[in-house]
């Protein structure tokens, strides 16, 4: 999955020593804290999304690749969710960056980065989905890259950190469940369920991403949450 911007197109004199004081010791702090100050000042500070596309604009193709990086993790896990495949995950992940490269002109730096790259991913995902015209066939069981490591599960990626109505879904067969039943969700639930609860965005954003009214990404929302409920109230009665 690995794509860069390239394939794409002291010394001083001692203070003199007058008494046993401590002068000099006070002298040597001084001069101390100087040079860290100097060094905390020279290191180079994080740039945020939207510096990096600038800088990349302006021709730096490291910065392209550090954004790469920077939302492999996520975007990934965001496109495995939302396609149940890791095969098409990792193509679309490419094309979104691509689509990225290409289009680097025409973002707007008054907006943030994350939204644009996840509305361009979304909707190479449906296309994806779309084309495949069929329910996801790799299980829950397939693996996943993490960090390059053949580690870690699809079910895995449900855990979330923050509360949510699935943070009491902490065995694995639950976790199974969950998953069957986001995937068998409506892709327009589905959708804003994955990017509401699992990646956390504000509604307002959500609605850049999908391109819908932020009344209807409420009100989606609402019903999303409402059919996980009763598909897994259903499920609790049939399995009692």
């Amino acid at each position: 999955m690995k794509i860069t911007s390239n394939n794409l197109d002291k010394r001083g004199s001692s203070p003199p020593i007058e008494k046993k004081s401590s002068a000099g010791s006070g002298k040597r702090a001084n001069r101390s804290t100087v040079m860290r100050t100097v060094n905390a000042l020279s290191k180079p500070q994080s740039r945020t999304d939207e510096q990096l596309m600038q800088s990349f604009c302006n021709g730096d193709k490291g910065s392209f690749d550090e954004l790469m990086q920077r939302y492999q993790r996520e975007l990934y896990h965001f496109l495995v969710r939302f396609l149940g495949n890791r095969s098409l995950a990792e193509d679309v992940f490419q094309e979104t960056f691509l689509q990225v490269h290409q289009s680097a002109g025409q973002f707007d730096r008054r907006r943030k980065f994350r939204p644009w790259l996840f509305t361009i991913a979304a909707n190479k995902a449906r296309d994806q989905f779309r084309a495949q015209n069929r329910q996801p066939t790799s299980t829950l069981e397939t693996a996943i890259n993490n960090d390059g490591n053949e580690s870690g599960r699809m079910i895995d990626l449900l855990q979330v950190s923050t509360q949510t109505p699935f943070e009491h879904l902490q065995e694995q067969e639950q976790r199974q469940l969950v998953y069957q039943m986001v995937m068998e969700m409506p892709e327009n639930l589905r959708e804003i369920l994955i990017l509401s609860y699992f990646h956390e965005f504000p509604y307002k954003q959500i609605s850049d991403i999908l391109a819908i009214p932020l009344g209807t990404v409420k009100s989606r929302l609402h019903s999303a949450v409402s059919e996980f409920a009763d598909r897994w109230q259903a499920a609790n009665l049939e399995a009692n």
